[in-house]
């Protein structure tokens, strides 16, 4: 049975790293989980409770970096509140598209929402521009904050 735990404990953990890429999967809880998972079959021996709390704050504002980046990118650009609104919507409409919905979703509804507010083609053009950049932004700050936790479980394994 101890096997199996560790098994499930590694499949969690890389359905979490590849979560970090793909929109389908909630990457840092997926990850978050195959590390306690372990930990708690280990009697929480190696990875304790400090590590996990860290763990688990790494987690949560990787999360809230990626849903607030694209956004902050459509802010930055000169965004009306309409835009924002858009960007907001697309996000969450694009969750249920894939990949596409989810890199597209923000930034179709931001150039929507700032061309409903403006009628300005370049200024919708440049806000929907800002939010595909913080939407870069926000994918990679989730990849950073995936090895952050492995690296924080790999230390406590450690030491």
């Amino acid at each position: 049975m101890e096997i199996a735990v560790y098994i499930l404990s590694a499949l969690l953990i890389a359905a979490g790293l590849a979560g970090t890429i793909l929109p389908a999967l909630p990457g840092l809880p997926l990850l978050l989980g195959g590390v306690f998972l372990a930990a708690w079959q280990d009697n929480f021996q190696h990875v304790g409770a400090a590590s996990l709390t860290v763990m688990a704050l790494i987690a949560a504002l990787g999360m809230a970096v990626d849903f607030f980046a694209g956004l902050l990118g459509a802010k930055a650009s000169g965004a009306s509140r309409e835009a924002l609104w858009g960007a907001f919507i697309g996000g969450i409409a694009g969750m249920f598209l894939g990949l596409a919905g989810v890199m597209l979703g923000p930034l179709v509804g931001a150039v929507i929402g700032e061309f409903v507010a403006r009628k300005d083609a370049f200024q919708a053009g440049k806000v929907g521009l800002g939010t595909f950049i913080g939407f870069l932004v926000g994918a990679v700050a989730k990849v950073a904050c995936a090895f952050a936790m492995l690296a924080t479980a790999a230390l406590a394994l450690i030491f």
